[in-house]
């Protein structure tokens, strides 16, 4: 009759899906890291196998690993077997059942090949019985539907990992969503009328941009907005991007002009209920970047765009004053702006010299080099650019990677912009033209101001942002 498991000495067992185990013997630990769960299945049954060679009689481990709790048998040459409870007969099932210990009912009933007596252990009648074909392992309980001693766990734990990573694999989850109607164009017309109509290859186009400028990234992004020559551009751009921003990717926005002394965003974009500019934020920076400071101070600093739902920190406009921004100042408003803000949109001065410009440049995340159709505007970006280039490794990226808009002067230039576009995309990662709008010419710049095709070409000019942060 072969040795039943006993339940001294205790071992139980533990296998973690990161790799480690343990196994414990009347409360002595012994752990096991290794570099998957296949591994550590094998060194935690070798060392359960040699406490049962020692004892010369198999062992009963209590287990535990994530698929659940169990028991298996281990026996001293290896043999894995899973542990099944042995339910008490009921006294009713005493009376009606013989005892076939007694030589009597041997005699009268003698068993049939291949039974097992019924005070013989689980155990043992697990051992005595045919062997199965193993099923596929998938736990320390698994293993037991094996009879090699050397192969057990090896086999075990090859495949508990493959189906593990076959879990893991697998998805119910559909991967492609339910494309949503077209909403413009006759497509959009019919898809109103009840007939779901697919959209077409533009209006996907505009949803992937929609997607784009929608996004949130961790931590503050900074956009420079540069040209060293006047008149490029600069300021309606900075407004027209941190409109489209902010509109589409839910506030956040802030547009700062970074100009040496008196810039001219503050004429473009409306102005809050006071007169505050960059030097007032200066001011009380120790007070913003305290950390008890909330956002709703920043409402006496900076001027809401009510329509288009970003902030705007002016420069200094006071005539009379002749403060020039400093590095050190542009690095203490960059620190604020940083804290309330997930998009800083800097305007810029025309002196690519100038210490604020510089100190911009080193806060600068994606690069924009606007022009309009003029010749001398586009030869300054490309001068620009040529500077960028060759001044250190950061500057360099940043002109490598930038996004050139080229906007039209006149109606009548849209083979001049894409004369100039053409010269600009061999330098940089992406061109894009916006053609002409008087509502960007002067006055203040309102996105809904502008032509639906102008609203699309700035939608365009900031996806081609986006995707360089």
């Amino acid at each position: 009759m072969e040795t039943q498991a006993l339940d001294f000495p205790k071992i139980d067992a533990v296998l973690r899906a990161n790799g480690t185990g343990e196994v414990t013997i009347n409360g002595t630990s012994h752990p096991f890291q290794a570099e998957d769960e296949a591994t550590v299945l094998r060194e935690a049954l070798r060392l359960i196998t040699d406490t049962a060679a020692q004892l010369g009689r198999p062992v009963k481990v209590a287990t535990t690993d994530p698929d659940g709790q169990g028991q298996i048998i281990v026996s001293p040459e290896g043999t894995v077997s899973e542990a099944v409870p042995v339910k008490s007969a009921t006294r009713r099932q005493k009376n009606l059942v013989p005892d076939q210990s007694d030589p009597a009912v041997l005699e009268a009933n003698p068993a049939p090949v291949g039974h097992v007596p019924a005070q013989v252990s689980t155990v043992s009648a697990l051992a005595a019985a045919p062997v199965a074909e193993p099923v596929a392992p998938v736990t320390f309980a698994s293993a037991a539907m094996s009879q090699e001693p050397t192969s057990v766990t090896e086999t075990a734990a090859t495949e508990l990992a493959t189906r593990r990573s076959q879990l893991k694999e697998t998805t119910f989850l559909v991967s492609d969503p339910v494309v949503q109607p077209a909403t413009q164009g006759v497509r959009g017309v019919m898809s109103r009328m009840g007939l779901r109509m697919a959209p077409s290859s533009s209006e996907i186009a505009e949803r992937e941009d929609i997607r784009a400028v929608s996004q949130h990234w961790p931590g503050a992004r900074t956009i420079a907005v540069v040209n060293r020559k006047g008149g490029a551009n600069k300021t309606p751009t900075v407004a027209a991007l941190a409109g489209v921003f902010a509109r589409y990717g839910g506030g956040g926005v802030l547009a700062w002009d970074n100009n040496e002394n008196q810039g001219t965003l503050g004429w473009r974009t409306e102005q809050g209920p006071h007169t505050s500019s960059v030097l007032d934020l200066l001011r009380d920076k120790e007070r913003l970047l305290s950390p008890l400071a909330h956002n709703a101070l920043l409402a006496q600093y900076v001027h809401h765009q009510t329509e288009d739902k970003y902030d705007v920190l002016r420069s200094d406009e006071n005539d009379e004053g002749d403060h020039e921004i400093q590095a050190d100042e542009v690095h203490s408003v960059h620190a604020v702006a940083a804290k309330y803000y997930r998009m800083i949109i800097m305007d810029s001065g025309n002196t690519a010299r100038a210490a604020n410009w510089r100190a911009m440049i080193g806060h600068t995340d994606q690069l924009v080099i606007p022009t309009t159709t003029m010749e001398d505007r586009a030869e300054a970006a490309k001068l620009t650019l040529q500077t960028l280039a060759a001044r250190d490794e950061h500057s360099s990226m940043l002109a490598k990677n930038a996004v050139v808009i080229i906007s039209q002067w006149k109606p009548e230039d849209g083979p001049e912009a894409r004369r100039i576009a053409k010269g600009f995309e061999p330098l940089v990662r992406r061109v894009v033209t916006v053609p002409y709008d008087q509502a960007l010419k002067a006055g203040k710049i309102r996105h809904s101001a502008l032509k639906p095709a102008t609203q699309r070409a700035w939608l365009a000019a900031a996806a081609a942002v986006a995707q360089g942060l």
